[in-house]
């Protein structure tokens, strides 16, 4: 096999397939598919993922492979199937569905070293590679290049002796500490210790100290555990009794925090038969996709813990995919206690290093569990048990660019590979997801009651338009600003959501009715009082806020809407006793601000808990026995399909927060449509009369799960421009469909104009079309081609976002 097939990393039409290339005699047996590569392209050096190996190619004059980057594969078989399917699926690059697989520092400009892998001495080598590790242990790869001694290293990492690690330039490089050994033997020690003069005790401490653990340690514990300096180990460095050495460590994101270990729970008479079927597909290897449809706080998380334990008995691995940042502080340590150093996390509030590090982790299989946000599943596990998404229903795990790909339909497609049982968990299911269990495509397991029995709690709904008749002006109805009083003296605690962020929505002129929009965007601009700006949150566009209206220069300009720290503002005002938290997008941006947020809330140090949608889900404090919705219907009226269904899911979910423990809870929902069908039958916590409702009108309109959507955005800086190609490419696609299919447009989207360029949109719904990815392949290469004309044409199949 002397030609290898390499994807280069060159995202555009032309170059989406893979380029042969003939690998050098010193790589022959050396490089393999998955593997990353340097490869002259045009005239320069690109990064390339070798696809496969093969013995002849059509073409007659091959460039060769400049040098391999990696010593194993980056990308497994499976992977590189996977990415197959997700380039067919998604209609993405190939280069795009690797990239997506493989973590940030994989990506960046990197270093390569060869060091000595854990555990492994020098003698361990063949003699004449044992001088390159001697002073620093790591040998650099250009140097070892320029030796020929990569075919000897290659050899040597297969057996496990060596390993390639990539020291990342400004992005990331290894952590390393300093740790210190005895450089003579125990019995010497013993000797040495007497020859110490009396007044150098310290010393002394520290001899016996080694006499006693008779290995190596890290210097800052032997300092912690001596009480000395490091001017005394330093000493006894110089006297040759002790060496020093660096060592790298693995960045651990949660290395200052004990996990209390925790044993199973006994289950449930209803935790057990909603287990039993999972346990099977276990056993049997079977692949089958199974919703746990559970009440919030039935127990599903000990479900999916029970379900893990047996997969890791099997001696297989299983991720955990939980929505975004939000859940990962409760999530981790409910995982971490019971499988302890098993677990690697995966999610947004790491550092690149972090997440290096995690992945590595995986890759070297010395985790069983991968717990993480939508990535995650793309975790490089080679003998999967169990894919667990728990919130399935939440839109957070569809990626909103490329390759644009769910993360549920990667779930089910890897299962596949592995013959294992994907467990989807959600106390309101996505309808597509309850339609598919109905017609047993899943198989529906229910929890029906909480733990304990506990009651769901109560709700209350505030019609927001009889308070304003009455004369109350203040966001807070009458009654949750009562409620809030009772439990700040009853030493409760009560958390208040709103469903956006920033200060106040827009700025209006009451006089003319003049709104602030951005220049660049056909959209409003959010008012931000911390910096006292008018930002866009679309192209970023940043203004002052005028004293005057812009318009007829009427003074009555005024900030229209709620925003967190308004509401914050209002609160200090009305309950100046109150304890508040404020959780947003502008509080959590630090890292780690947002489980120190939470730890606050747990250990007491608040009243109440203010925040946005990531304060929803999945929060668990035994204290909470209020929550408080300030503006149910913000949702309600987005020019989006699945409003309605959200936010039924957010109500829900957000009151699903409340009396979780001992004490009963009481939920109120303000609003100023309270005959909406999704605001009360959420207060009612009834889901299944939801589904019905919501899917008549799913019907009656043609939106999934009844038909599958297809959305086609086109975007140029010319308006005419736009609008004829839009139409070319809705006539192109009416003509090659089936007369069932409905193809909507040309039509300016929700959000007509961004940075600038004007976007129209053609929607297409269908229900078998076998020909429409061919069709829509058409159209995108028509136009990839064509890069000239300035005209960008994107498409998502199974749309979440239809702004």
């Amino acid at each position: 096999m002397k030609i290898a097939s390499v994807i280069v990393d060159v995202p555009t039409k032309q170059t989406d397939r893979a380029f042969d290339y003939l690998i050098p005699e010193q790589w022959h047996g050396v490089i393999q598919p998955g593997m990353r590569v340097v490869v002259p392209f045009g005239p320069r050096n690109i990064q390339g993922f070798v696809t496969e190996l093969k013995a002849e190619s059509d073409f007659k004059k091959l460039r060769e492979i400049i040098e391999p980057m990696d010593l194993v594969p980056v990308l497994n078989e499976e992977l590189l199937r996977l990415a197959d399917w997700l380039t067919e699926n998604t209609l993405c690059f190939k280069i795009f569905a690797f990239q997506v697989m493989l973590p940030a520092a994989l990506k960046a400009k990197y270093e390569k070293k060869v060091k000595l892998a854990a555990g492994r001495v020098i003698a361990d080598l063949p003699e004449q590679l044992q001088s390159f590790f001697e002073n620093e242990g790591m040998l650099d790869w250009e140097e070892a290049l320029k030796m020929g001694l990569v075919s000897l290293l290659q050899r040597e990492s297969a057996k496990g002796l060596l390993e390639v690690i990539y020291v990342v330039r400004e992005r990331v490089k290894k952590k390393q500490r300093k740790f210190v050994r005895p450089t003579v033997t125990l019995a010497e020690l013993e000797v040495e210790i007497n020859r110490i003069p009396v007044k150098a005790e310290k010393q002394r401490q520290v001899l016996r100290y080694f006499s006693m653990h008779f290995n190596e340690i890290e210097v800052s514990k032997l300092i912690a555990d001596v009480k000395t300096s490091a001017s005394t180990v330093k000493s006894l460095v110089e006297k040759n009794l002790l060496t020093e050495f660096e060592r790298e460590v693995y960045r651990d994101p949660f290395e200052h925090r004990l996990f209390e270990r925790t044993k199973p729970f006994p289950l449930t008479t209803s935790q057990q038969t909603a287990i039993a079927p999972i346990l099977r597909a276990i056993e049997l290897n079977q692949h089958e996709v199974f919703l746990l449809y559970g009440v919030t706080g039935s127990g599903k998380t000990e479900i999916y813990l029970q379900s893990i334990q047996e997969v890791i008995e099997k001696g297989k691995e299983a991720i955990v995919l939980v929505p975004e940042i939000a859940l990962t502080p409760q999530m981790v340590h409910r995982f971490k206690g019971r499988f302890g150093d098993l677990v690697a996390v995966l999610h947004s509030g790491l550092s690149a290093g972090e997440k290096y590090d995690e992945w590595r982790k995986i890759q070297r299989k010395e985790v069983k569990v991968v717990v993480g946000a939508r990535s995650a599943i793309f975790a490089p596990f080679e003998n999967i048990g169990i894919i667990i998404i728990d919130e399935e229903h939440e839109t957070s795990y569809k990626q909103e660019e490329m390759p644009r790909y769910h993360a549920k339909d990667v779930a089910v497609e890897r299962a596949k590979n592995f013959n294992c049982p994907v467990v989807l968990g959600s106390a309101t299911p996505s309808l597509e997801s309850f339609a598919r269990a109905q017609k047993k495509v899943y198989h529906l397991l229910s929890l029906s009651n909480r733990m304990n029995n506990q009651k769901l709690p109560s709700v209350d709904i505030i019609d927001m338009r009889e308070e304003l008749r009455e004369g109350n002006r203040s966001m807070f109805s009458r009654k949750l600003f009562d409620l809030l009083q009772d439990r700040i003296e009853k030493k409760q605690q009560s958390v208040l959501f709103l469903n956006k962020r920033g200060h106040s929505s827009f700025v209006m002129c009451r006089d003319c009715g003049y709104v602030m929009n951005c220049p660049n965007c056909d959209i409003s601009l959010t008012y931000h009082r911390v910096h006292e700006q008018m930002k866009c949150h679309y192209c970023g566009y940043e203004s002052h806020v005028p004293k005057q209206c812009p318009e007829c220069n009427s003074d009555y300009i005024r900030y229209f809407g709620t925003g967190t720290q308004k509401v914050e503002e209002e609160l200090g005002k009305l309950l100046p006793e109150a304890r508040v938290i404020r959780m947003d997008v502008d509080t959590t941006g630090r890292k780690g601000s947002h489980e120190r947020l939470l730890t606050d809330f747990k250990d007491g140090k608040a009243d109440i808990l203010l925040g946005t949608q990531m304060i929803a889900k999945g929060l668990d404090f035994p204290n909470i026995t209020l929550v408080g919705v300030l503006s149910a219907d913000t949702m309600l009226h987005l020019p989006d399909f699945r409003a309605s269904e959200k936010t039924f899911q957010l109500l829900t979910q957000v009151s699903g927060r409340a009396g979780r423990h001992q004490l009963p809870g009481e939920v109120i929902i303000q609003t100023y449509t309270p005959e909406h069908y999704s605001v009360e039958l959420a207060s009612h916590h009834d889901y299944d009369l939801f589904y019905q409702r919501e899917m008549m009108i799913r019907k009656a309109h043609h939106y999934p799960p009844f038909y599958y959507l297809s959305l086609i955005t086109i975007s140029h800086e010319q308006l005419i421009t736009v609008v004829s190609a839009t139409e070319k490419i809705a006539n192109y696609v009416r003509s090659h469909v089936s007369r069932e299919a409905v193809v909507l447009g040309p039509a300016a989207s929700p959000i007509p104009r961004i940075n600038n360029r004007y976007r129209y949109q053609c929607l297409i719904k269908y229900k078998r079309e076998p020909n429409l990815t061919k069709t829509l392949k058409m159209i995108l290469d028509q136009y990839q081609k064509d890069t000239k004309s300035g005209l960008q044409v994107s498409i998502d199949v199974n749309p979440f976002i239809l702004m």
